[in-house]
């Protein structure tokens, strides 16, 4: 609570601050330290299955971007200039990296985790036994349960301004496929699969294939199959067909997918889960 109300206090005068005065500025780093070692996290889900946002975190780490400066950053033979360093000491944390791969200091990533040639950005928080698949990217405060698979490319969008603003989040058991796009604080429920190429946000409708009913706006519901669809509409210039989510299976809450028989279920719609 201390660190909430200093960090709040230094929000207030953040356009007189002076990032020369570290006794000033220690509140900030001792807030990012905790998010890096994921005490502290940019936003969780509360009893009513709500995403609660600490706007307190996401204005740390505005202001470390304020305090800090560009500075060269050697990592092996590569060469970085930043205002933030990359994450370190992957051995101790149990995480698996493979060369390519990079997360911002002030991330956190859980151990057990696996991070193919990727990118994660300052705020996000990746789960225990999560594959971070080649070229995706992980949003900065983008939340990203246990057990997800982000295949290949996947591009998981950041959110920092304004400070109350949702971040993405995909919760335990997902497996997005490749190339999908969830961005602007979209959702994806616990143990469902995303079918390669589907593009969610707050403006996508989902819908349930088998009544035809919109279930909500930019969030995948718990334990289903969802792919990138589209409708058509009418215009005054014709017809025209815009982007959804078409809910095309419901699974067994608690299931784990045989992934030979989810890729017939995918194929037979023409997508892929990878």
């Amino acid at each position: 609570m201390n660190l909430e109300s200093e960090i709040g206090q230094l929000w207030e005068n953040r356009d007189s601050l002076d990032i020369h005065d570290k006794d000033l500025v220690r509140p900030i780093h001792e807030t990012i330290d905790l998010l890096d070692n994921g005490t502290l996290r940019v936003a969780e889900i509360d009893s009513k299955e709500e995403v609660v946002v600490n706007e307190w975190i996401k204005q740390a780490i505005l202001l470390l971007f304020r305090i800090s400066e560009l500075q060269p950053y050697e990592v092996g033979p590569f060469e970085y200039f930043d205002k933030l360093a990359l994450k370190t000491n992957y051995r101790e944390k149990g995480v698996r990296v493979v060369p390519g791969a990079s997360a911002r200091y002030g991330s956190f990533i859980e151990k057990g985790a696996i991070l193919m040639p990727s990118y994660v950005n300052i705020g996000a928080r990746v789960g225990a036994d999560t594959m971070v698949d080649t070229w995706a990217t992980v949003g900065s405060c983008a939340q990203i349960g246990d057990r997800v698979h982000l295949a290949g490319g996947v591009g998981i969008g950041g959110v920092l301004e304004p400070a109350n603003a949702v971040p993405v989040v995909i919760e335990d058991d997902v497996m997005i496929g490749s190339r999908c796009m969830i961005t602007q604080g979209a959702r994806v429920g616990k143990g469902s699969v995303v079918g390669e190429g589907t593009i969610l946000n707050p403006a996508i409708p989902v819908i349930d294939s088998f009544n035809g009913e919109e279930v909500s706006r930019g969030k995948i519901p718990p334990w289903c199959v969802a792919i990138g669809a589209s409708r058509k509409r009418q215009y005054t210039g014709g017809e025209f067909y815009l982007p959804c989510v078409l809910i095309i299976r419901h699974l067994t809450e608690g299931e784990r997918y045989d992934k030979a028989q989810l890729n017939e279920i995918l194929r037979l719609n023409g997508v892929s889960a990878s």
